[in-house]
């Protein structure tokens, strides 16, 4: 009889032990979902702190510390506790501890019993590494910024922010093929600011000396943002630098047909047109022998008259298009100043003074022809300095020295 009572009380004494090392864990449980129905103030801090009382308890007893709860536990309110401290030297630690447990949890978790948990924990810690980005990013840590946003990506790779944050760190950190991967994939998502994504990505690709990756991204971005002013310039621009201004062209010129009543799309081709007379420009001043100095005259100002052709169609449809009336005064400025430069380049003798009177008076007409779409620009948008500058190179040609003092202190004072 005395040992079935003894057996009785060793029984009895094993259960309750048990028992106790199951309710650290129960308590740890409880307390922390406390903390997350509160999260904020002295009581929720205090239920977390109670938490990793029970649950360090729970992780130090043979009985229950190998147990998946457990270790999910550990890592969601270590994690947590991580994310609370302000301080690297002693959240560091946190973190590591919460890491190494959630990935125990994962393990041995089979019957995902402790998902949710270990879910949280999870976002925990990505939390902690987003907030250590910033801070790295803030203080110009770009490789330590992309380390630290790059973990809080995989462990929400769908996050557009995740992305976004790790793609712009890996930029800046000169790791492009991060950066260009991120974006690649944020384009695909619904980011609210996709348009300016598109235009960084084509920046990337050209940075990585990959201009068909550029041009291809770009593209891509106008089939989404078809009436993307920037997009546009930057596809002419590439195309341009690449020696593909016709490809271009051609894709605007199929736009137009589809669409005749877009002024922008009239104003782009004439961007290409005008970009293209300003190379043959630029080759002119460069060029030594006369025949190759005729053919870039020729090709500027072939390329100048469908430019003007061009935005004079976008005018059509509004007369009010800032960016076609400051274009199309620009490219008729040209021949104006060609006009003008060739009178006064003349020698000062008697012989001469007839053909300089004569491209003078040229020059006058030309300019004439500039003038309402020069002023046209400064009515619309009076603090443009680029609108300003042509109408004071229209008064300088005119001998106007009053307007062009006028013009002058406006654009001094001008911000745009």
């Amino acid at each position: 009889m005395k040992i079935k009572f003894l057996m009785a009380g060793l029984l009895a004494f094993a259960s309750a032990t048990t028992f106790a090392q199951k309710r650290e864990l129960s308590n740890a449980q409880t307390e922390f979902e406390k903390y997350q129905a509160i999260r904020q103030g002295q009581l929720a801090l205090t239920s977390l702190n109670n938490a990793k009382t029970s649950i360090d308890k729970a992780a130090t007893d043979a009985k229950t510390s190998t147990l998946p709860q457990t270790y999910a536990l550990k890592g969601a309110i270590y994690a947590t506790l991580a994310t609370l401290d302000t301080v690297t030297t002693t959240s560091a630690p946190l973190f590591a501890t919460a890491e190494e447990a959630l990935k125990k949890a994962k393990e041995t978790d089979a019957k995902g019993e402790n998902k949710k948990i270990i879910e949280d924990g999870a976002l925990s810690l990505a939390q902690y590494q987003l907030s250590a980005g910033v801070k790295a990013y803030q203080g110009a840590k770009y490789d330590v910024a992309y380390k630290a946003f790059d973990y809080y990506r995989s462990i929400s790779p769908e996050d557009t922010t995740a992305i976004f944050y790790t793609g712009l760190a890996a930029y800046n950190s000169k790791n492009y093929p991060a950066a260009i991967a991120n974006y690649s994939k944020l384009v695909t998502t619904k980011y609210s600011n996709g348009e300016r994504i598109y235009d960084e990505l084509s920046g990337m690709y050209l940075v990585s000396k990959d201009t068909a990756g550029a041009l291809k991204s770009v593209a891509e971005g106008l089939v989404k943002y078809p009436n993307s002013s920037t997009l546009r310039k930057k596809e002419i621009e590439i195309g341009l630098q690449t020696g593909k201004s016709q490809e271009v062209l051609s894709k605007i010129t199929a736009a137009i047909a589809n669409d005749p009543k877009n002024k922008a799309l009239y104003y782009y081709a004439g961007l290409v047109y005008s970009q293209t007379g300003d190379i043959a420009a630029e080759k002119v001043k460069t060029t030594k022998d006369l025949p190759g100095k005729a053919a870039l005259k020729a090709k500027k100002t072939e390329n100048y008259d469908k430019a003007a052709e061009m935005y004079k169609k976008a005018l059509e449809i509004d007369p009010g298009y800032f960016e076609a009336n400051l274009n199309l005064g620009y490219i008729l400025l040209s021949p104006a100043i060609d006009s003008f430069n060739a009178a006064n380049n003349l020698p000062g003798t008697a012989t001469a003074q007839k053909q300089y009177d004569a491209l003078m008076a040229k020059s006058a007409v030309q300019f004439d022809v500039a003038k309402p779409f020069l002023q046209k620009a400064v009515d619309l948008k009076p603090g443009s300095r680029d609108a300003l500058a042509n109408l004071i190179t229209y008064y300088r040609g005119k001998k106007d020295q009053p307007n062009v003092d006028k013009y002058t202190k406006l654009m001094d004072a001008a911000k745009e």
